[in-house]
């Protein structure tokens, strides 16, 4: 391509934006925002339409129309009233080429239809296990909700069952599976005039539902998704490419303690994982601590029933009406979950990840982008979706905002959802989990539509493009290595998760390669301990491709990494805040580059041909003269034409 300088602006070249990609500068609305519209109050057709106006008049194109504490009770989840709104909404849509997510719960966590999933069958109820010592109970007492008979027996109800009664550390316990009390969050305020301790206004909580029971999960995919194919089935896989699933909990929001996850027949389930009698073990889940090994053992077998009777059922309906499953699991880390979603997602709320905090780059929550990104790649998915601004505070900023949207795309998120456009902000509504970033926020006629641009741009080019990347870092469901991440990401060197669950689909090439889909590896990290079975397909491949151990006491040197690294001109520089990504879209390479921190960075690089900087808020575009200046959490993108 030749670019044709059109322009002096303050003593700088700019290049003819015309010349880079046509979807780059008019990003599609495929590419827009996401935001949950939150439908909080009596909703207005007229309201709802000029809300719409203004969504689309700040460069935003699409929303999840998501059902949310403050709607009036004659508009209860999936009546007529409501799913009328929904229809007018969906048909306004349409008509402005704009497209929909539809939400899958009456508030979350999803999977209990506001409650009419126990409404329907009793036996649908939430369950849990509970751990009583037998060498304790008194008798004619009531232990961790179970009746003790006058023996000191357990006199157990018709719906209880006794899952074990095992010896544990000297002592009897009896391990029974019950109805738990545990709700999910409601539609409707109790009365708006009281504010609670907590600041909030009391709210209806309709019960959880037993997500390990197939046929209560099948009970909720007939009483939502089933009703919402009847409803706007004409519309699903174009103005409906999709439906949200919220988080759903294996124990609600239970409002009891000391439970386990359960449901009738649970013990059969896990042994059948596991391939042996995890019986007396049981106990131990309640020790503080419990024994590593034993709470990961339950865990998987937990969360691999789960997969079954919960994701698998929603995945698979989805498929066969033409529409992708999206959301997020309740946990950052939930790869096995993750390949479920046809659009793999997560969720940054509660200022789980800030500015300037260690949590930006430790912790679990730090894994969670790179976690939809990769799995997006590796299960050769197009879209990756996050959640982010939810329950932020009022005290949040628009550069709050923006640093997070910087933190999402430079690692390869390219559907971004914020948290959330209020519809209404009467009364206790502006202070459910807020803040508002939308209509209602002070910089919506200021900042906002640029930002949205700048978004839809980097989501376009995190799209259908190659994701130049050599180091994989190797983990597991709900464990996924950030120390060795970390030193990744302030050295400047890429790297996606490749799930222990996916290791079997790698293809080790002649040229010491590691390749699953589309993505290919030449270095591949260990950090921490792995399943048995895992590391000894590592050893076996130990002569064959770049392993490196990383371990509290033994890791390799960066100097190490980089020497078996192809060469990168990000390689001799030294800025820790400096976060990369290169992507290769339509001839191009494109280097996403964020400054992550709030100290400037000022560094130099050599590219081996001419190398243009582009600020994909204004769409400017300059030759790049081999000195990078970014100031604090700043973005830019550098542009090449892709070598030969």
């Amino acid at each position: 391509m030749v670019y044709i300088l059109k322009s002096i602006d303050e003593g700088r070249l700019i290049i003819n934006p015309n010349d880079l990609p046509h979807d780059w500068q008019h990003p599609p609305a495929e590419f827009s925002l996401a935001p949950f519209w939150f439908w909080n109050d009596d909703l207005d057709e007229t309201e709802l339409s000029r809300q719409l106006d203004e969504f689309q008049s700040h460069g935003v194109d699409a929303f999840v129309l998501h059902p949310r504490l403050g709607l009036p009770e004659h508009m209860s989840w999936m009546s007529a009233p409501l799913l009328d709104k929904m229809r007018f909404g969906i048909e306004q849509a349409k008509a402005r080429g704009m497209w929909v997510i539809l939400y899958d719960e009456g508030m979350y966590p999803s999977g209990s239809s506001a409650g009419q999933v126990v409404a329907e069958n009793p036996e649908f109820q939430c369950r849990g296990m509970v751990r009583i010592n037998l060498d304790t109970v008194q008798p004619n007492q009531i232990e961790q909700g179970v009746q003790i008979d006058a023996d000191g027996q357990l006199d157990l109800a018709d719906n209880q069952t006794l899952v074990a009664e095992v010896t544990h550390q000297g002592g009897r316990y009896a391990i029974v599976d019950r109805p738990i009390d545990s709700v999910i969050r409601g539609l409707h305020y109790i009365d708006e005039s009281i504010t609670g301790a907590g600041g909030e206004s009391p709210e209806n909580s309709p019960l959880a539902t037993d997500l390990l029971n197939p046929e209560a999960v099948a009970c909720y995919i007939r009483l939502v998704y089933e009703r919402f194919y009847t409803e706007f089935g004409e519309y699903f896989g174009a103005t409906i490419p999709a439906i949200f699933t919220d988080e759903p909990m294996l124990l609600g929001r239970a409002r009891e303690k000391n439970l386990m996850p359960s449901t009738k027949g649970i013990l059969a389930h896990i042994n059948a994982f596991l391939g042996y009698d995890f019986a007396p073990s049981l106990p131990a889940l309640w020790d503080d601590p419990v024994p590593e090994a034993i709470f990961h053992d339950f865990e998987q077998a937990i969360e691999h029933h789960f997969e079954k009777t919960y994701y698998a059922q929603l995945s698979n309906w989805c498929e066969a009406h033409q529409i992708a499953l999206t959301g997020h699991p309740a946990e950052p880390d939930g790869t096995r979950h993750l390949r479920y979603f046809h659009i793999p997602g997560q969720d940054i709320v509660w200022r789980y990840i800030e500015p300037n905090t260690p949590s930006a780059l430790e912790g679990r929550q730090s894994t969670q982008a790179k976690a939809t990104s990769s799995m997006m790649l590796h299960g050769q998915h197009r879209r990756n979706a996050n959640e982010f601004c939810g329950a932020y505070g009022h005290d949040f900023t628009f550069e709050d905002m923006q640093w997070l949207a910087h933190w999402l795309l430079v690692r390869g998120c390219n559907l971004l959802i914020p948290h959330a456009f209020y519809y209404s902000i009467r009364g206790p509504r502006k202070d459910e989990r807020p803040p508002d970033v939308g209509l209602h926020s002070p910089w919506w006629d200021t900042t906002f539509t640029e930002f949205a641009m700048a978004c839809r741009r980097l989501s376009w080019l995190n799209t259908d493009s190659i994701h130049i990347c050599h180091v994989a870092i190797l983990g597991e469901h709900h464990h996924l290595p950030w120390q060795s991440a970390k030193v990744c990401y302030q050295n400047q060197i890429d790297f996606n998760y490749l799930d222990v669950d996916d290791f079997s689909q790698c293809i080790i090439t002649s040229d010491k390669t590691i390749k699953i889909a589309n993505q290919a590896y030449s270095v591949l990290i260990v950090d921490g301990e792995l399943p048995s079975a895992t590391q000894a397909q590592l050893d076996t491949l130990a002569e064959h491709i770049d392993i490196l151990y990383w371990t509290e006491d033994s890791r390799p040197s960066i100097d190490h990494l980089k020497q078996v690294l192809p060469s990168s001109p990000f390689h001799n520089i030294d800025a820790d805040g400096l976060r990369i990504r290169h992507v290769r879209k339509q001839g191009f390479d494109w280097y996403i580059l964020v400054n992550e921190t709030d100290s400037p960075i000022q560094c130099q690089l050599k590219f081996n041909s001419a190398t243009y900087q582009i600020n994909p808020y204004s769409g400017d575009t300059i030759p790049f003269t081999g000195e990078l200046s970014l100031d604090a959490y700043e973005m830019c993108i550098i542009n090449h034409k892709e070598q030969s």
